[in-house]
């Protein structure tokens, strides 16, 4: 979840007695993009923001950009809830915990927020998906059914490795903490900040629903379920000699054990799909509201903003909330005024082997940061009318809590000239 950063620029943080850390600031704000400007803060402070989902390809930085977003709204005084998907499981260190569950736990040491406003809160959670599906079981049928469910062979593999299965529980999650209230029925979180899963594919998570639903409503789980279904004899005879061949034919495929493994395990989910179904729309219709909004995040590299390309495509044509895009990790030199070709010059001219070698630095830096302005600038001019932010790389790895203030302040600033 870190903000990568080139070969040398590492380093640890240093907290100093007063508490403040000693980090390297983040290098200068890039200059602004021609088009619009999202205004982060504006976002993050409007009551009518429910939720904020950020998604993109991976290893862009959307964990980090969720977790500064969430840590900066709830400075600004909402009632914050993060999700995030986070393989490293970094983030719990990032927001001074011990460590992260299935379960929203509160992050200490919120400050206050410049807007002088009192200080909201902030709870976190990292998605187990197994237990999260194993929620859904245990809520759409009998303790009885549940169990049976929940000890099937086929359904552990299910739960854990089914392809789509984190994307379907990361929003059947965030459906069930929008849900949450507090005892006098106003909503527990105000804000609730969601890091997409690390999928292959960008737009995963928005198919995963609905590939859900019709692996339900897929033949095969209709032939497994026909036995149960059977109306009469002669149809049930009927049926029956069909599943027996069919069964034959698939137990030489699946192995006799896994096939009865799976048709007990769809016989028991049976009245459930009905559950699943409904949720995966509820859900659906939730990203849909005026109340979400969905940031895309990128890096200046051609992949992640021709994948970012698509992704606004998609929410577009899906009637998404689009709020913006934040390309993230945008290197800029300290002196643009010097161009990467002047400071190649200045080395061969130089006689001092220290100069000589900052000089070089600076031109490698130089090309990367105009590289990275003329992709930027480059996306901008094909999305027009795309509310765009900009956050420069961080000098260090961003693992505390000052380092996620440093990246909210950074997605604030970045969105004003």
């Amino acid at each position: 979840m870190s903000q990568d950063t080139p070969a040398g620029t590492r380093g640890s943080d240093r907290v100093g007695r007063a508490g403040r850390s000693t980090r390297p600031p983040l290098q200068p704000r890039p200059p602004q993009l021609a088009g619009l400007a999202l205004d982060v803060d504006a976002l993050i402070d409007d009551p009518s923001t429910r939720v904020i989902v950020c998604c993109g390809s991976g290893g862009v930085g959307k964990t980090t950009t969720a977790a500064a977003l969430a840590l900066r709204a709830a400075g600004r005084g909402r009632r914050v809830a993060v999700m995030t998907i986070d393989p490293a499981r970094r983030l719990a260190q990032s927001l001074g915990l011990v460590h992260l569950d299935n379960t929203p736990r509160a992050v200490p040491g919120i400050q206050r927020g410049s807007t002088g406003q009192p200080t909201g809160s902030l709870d976190a959670m990292m998605l187990d998906m197994k237990r999260t599906f194993d929620e859904v079981v245990q809520a759409h049928a009998t303790p009885e059914k549940a169990e049976q469910i929940l000890a099937n062979p086929f359904y552990i593999a299910l739960s854990s490795s089914f392809a789509g299965t984190q994307e379907y529980m990361a929003m059947e999650k965030l459906g069930q903490l929008h849900e949450q209230r507090l005892p006098g029925g106003e909503p527990r979180w105000n804000l609730i900040v969601v890091d997409t899963p690390p999928s292959r594919s960008a737009l995963d998570f928005l198919d995963a629903p609905q590939r859900l639903g019709s692996f339900l409503d897929g033949r095969f789980i209709r032939l497994l379920l026909a036995p149960a279904k059977a109306g009469g004899r002669a149809y049930l005879k009927v049926v029956s000699t069909g599943m027996s061949i069919a069964r034959s034919a698939l137990g030489k495929i699946l192995g006799t054990k896994l096939l009865d493994d799976v048709q007990t395990l769809v016989a028991a989910l049976d009245t459930m799909f009905g559950g699943f179904r409904k949720r995966a729309d509820v859900t659906y219709a939730l990203l849909q509201q005026a109340g979400t909004a969905f940031l895309v995040v990128a890096s200046p590299e051609r992949d992640a903003l021709r994948e970012a390309g698509y992704f606004v495509d998609r929410l577009r044509a899906d009637d998404m909330p689009l709020a913006g895009v934040v390309i993230n990790r945008l290197v800029r030199a300290a002196n643009a005024s010097i161009s990467a070709e002047e400071a190649l010059r200045a080395v061969e001219r130089s006689d001092d082997e220290v100069v000589a070698g900052m000089l070089r630095v600076h031109a490698a830096t130089a090309h990367t940061a105009a590289r990275h302005l003329e992709a930027a600038d480059r996306f901008a001019s094909r999305h027009p009318g795309v509310p765009i932010v900009t956050v420069p790389m961080a000098a260090v790895d961003v693992h505390d809590l000052p380092g996620l203030n440093e990246i909210g302040a950074a997605l604030a600033a970045g969105g004003h000239n």
